[in-house]
């Protein structure tokens, strides 16, 4: 465990008419989640059962962070934590302040491997601060909506957020370039998730740096008829999996940087699964009707991975 204790004046809302009690405590679980499913860049998402759990408590003054789990000793452990910048942001944005609050974070998603760590972090700060505003009783929760809108401006796209506020699988758009929206899908009941996760880790920031800025007419065509039939086989017809989750737009385009991430992705394609790259990788995302076996998990050891088969998780959740 590391925590670490940062003095500062009221947080949140400057000048707030509603300061929280201190003492208010809640607990929030997250889930992880993987974007882009194959074709759907920045836009299709999926809920994974991997949940990070954050306790929030309002103190006398400051912020202290306590992390155990993924990442414990790697991560800010002063206001510079992610989850408590999504808190104070989530305590303004309700026009409330809280004279201080003491996190502590049980992390078990996986940092830096595409499975949504960092919206995870986002959405639930937000919704912690929703928690304590709707525990206080003069003020609304934050909607879904909210939620998603405020988590999104984090990262500037709703793809991974938006999966961790609604659960199941996701279709997201923006409007405008700073307004953010979702749908939640209703997953056909056959669908689950397998996951094969690796020891290194990769930056969102430069594998999409890899992308140009322009790709071919016939491609991005592949990719909006792949994406609109994966909605189809998320919901209705799962047979069509492998086709709906093949790519052009950007999964190519980063196989060179990630040559063990894309070697798996490929040796699971050519034995009928619907892989992809999770996010911006290097995880690996198996979206099937069937539970993989000794075959897959020993083909993932040889590219230096690790099988892990995760159930399609709700969203976040305030725990009771």
């Amino acid at each position: 465990m590391s925590n670490a204790v940062s003095t500062a004046s009221s947080l949140g809302a400057p000048d707030a008419e509603i300061v929280l009690a201190e003492g208010t405590t809640v607990r929030v679980r997250v889930p992880g989640s993987s974007a882009n499913l194959g074709p759907g860049f920045d836009c299709l998402g999926l809920a994974l059962g991997l949940y990070d759990e954050i306790q929030v408590t309002v103190a006398a003054a400051g912020v202290v962070v306590a992390v155990d789990g993924e990442s414990a000793g790697e991560v800010p452990t002063d206001e510079r934590h992610l989850v408590a910048r999504a808190v104070v942001r989530g305590l303004e944005f309700a026009g409330v302040a809280a004279p201080g609050i003491a996190l502590a974070c049980v992390n078990a998603i996986p940092h830096s491997r595409g499975l949504g760590s960092s919206a995870a972090a986002v959405v639930g700060g937000l919704a912690a601060a929703s928690a304590l505003v709707a525990a206080d009783g003069r003020r609304a929760a934050l909607t879904e909506s909210e939620l998603v809108q405020l988590s999104s401006e984090f990262e500037g796209h709703p793809d991974n957020a938006a999966a961790s506020v609604l659960g199941a699988g996701v279709v997201t758009w923006t409007r405008g370039g700073s307004e953010y929206f979702a749908r939640r899908l209703d997953l056909h009941a056959d669908i689950r998730a397998t996951s094969f996760i690796p020891q290194t880790q990769s930056s969102t920031a430069h594998t999409r740096g890899l992308l140009p800025d322009a790709v071919p007419r016939t491609d991005a065509v592949f990719n909006v008829s792949r994406s609109a039939l994966g909605v189809v086989a998320l919901t209705s017809d799962p047979t069509c999996l492998v086709d709906a989750t093949l790519d052009r737009l950007h999964q190519p385009y980063r196989a060179e940087a990630m040559p063990a991430t894309n070697g798996l992705m490929q040796a699971l394609r050519e034995r009928g699964h619907a892989a992809t790259v999770s996010g911006a990788g290097p995880s690996v995302l198996v979206i099937g009707t069937v539970d993989l076996g000794d075959d897959e998990a020993r083909l993932a050891a040889e590219f230096g991975f690790q099988m892990v088969a995760l159930p399609i998780a709700g969203g976040v959740e305030v725990i009771r």
